[in-house]
């Protein structure tokens, strides 16, 4: 390889990091869609960039060739994931890159969408653009693992977090097991993350609002899952005042007097089936994710 060539790759692989970093920013909060970033250059310098936008829309592509006073005329994209070519809420992002007249896509890894994967390629080539693909891809997988996750399965890519004490006690009467530092952690993986699931175990006795209180991230907090069979969460709860965000309860409970207490609150109650008088996680996860 000319040393001429060496450097072109190595500019190349700075431009999809940075649209990878872009798509770093929003990741957790692009709600069923992928965080995707993308960067455009013209003569090896940049010109535009975008990331998917808050909840998924507008996706990077858009975001980055909205701008009509720029020339987007043979110019070169950096995109960290296939873009997509199905109609869903939004048109494809195809269709504005076609538009925009660019020449070379360049796209990390293929989409683990059905309706996208391996196609865009095709696509764009009909349109005498041409397609480039693997870019520090390994990078790129290890990025998207939890996207790649959900498409497989069906279900949404799920963080644990446990509070446990120095001597593996995940309860301590009338003692803390939690400090400033791990309460830090926890506001942020709220933040990161769409959803919080726990038991009303925790919800009675803890009270916890299950926001997320960092400064200026408060409106990331996420919605609250609760698994509750027999619909013993206090009405008093936290979570089910009217100023917290959203509240479903998975319960299996037909008492009419007890459904109605919580008609009024600040919540959405989900019958579900018992097996083996308990639920199954796995359809639990999946009413979230459709």
């Amino acid at each position: 390889m000319s040393l001429r060539k060496d450097k072109s790759s190595e500019k190349n692989k700075v431009f999809m990091r940075l649209a990878l970093e872009l798509a770093n920013q929003n990741k957790g909060l692009t709600g069923l869609n992928p965080s995707v970033g993308c960067v455009v250059t013209h003569k090896d310098e940049i010109i535009s960039y975008g990331k998917t936008d808050i909840n998924g829309r507008p996706h990077a592509e858009v975001a980055a060739l909205k701008n009509n006073k720029i020339n987007f005329k043979n110019s070169n994209m950096y995109v960290t994931l296939e873009p997509c070519i199905h109609y869903g809420k939004t048109p494809p992002c195809t269709n504005i890159i076609i538009k925009k007249k660019i020449k070379l896509v360049n796209y990390s890894i293929e989409d683990f969408d059905k309706r996208t994967a391996k196609k865009t390629k095709g696509v764009l080539k009909k349109n005498n653009i041409m397609a480039k693909i693997g870019l520090i891809k390994n990078e790129a997988n290890q990025f998207y693992k939890d996207y790649k996750f959900s498409k497989f399965n069906d279900i949404p890519y799920v963080t644990g977090k446990l509070a446990v004490s120095k001597n593996n006690k995940i309860y301590l009467f009338k003692k803390k097991i939690t400090n400033e530092h791990s309460h830090k952690v926890s506001h942020l993986l709220r933040y990161r993350n769409q959803a919080i699931l726990t038991s009303y175990k925790t919800i009675n006795s803890d009270n916890p609002n299950l926001n997320c209180r960092i400064q200026g991230l408060e409106k990331f907090s996420p919605v609250k899952f609760i698994i509750d069979k027999d619909l013993k969460t206090k009405i008093n709860s936290k979570v089910l005042k009217p100023s917290s965000n959203k509240t479903y309860i998975f319960h299996n409970n037909k008492d009419k007097n007890i459904i109605n207490k919580f008609k009024n609150k600040n919540a959405k109650l989900i019958f579900m089936k018992i097996e083996n008088n308990c639920f199954d996680l796995n359809t639990i996860l999946k009413k979230y994710t459709h």
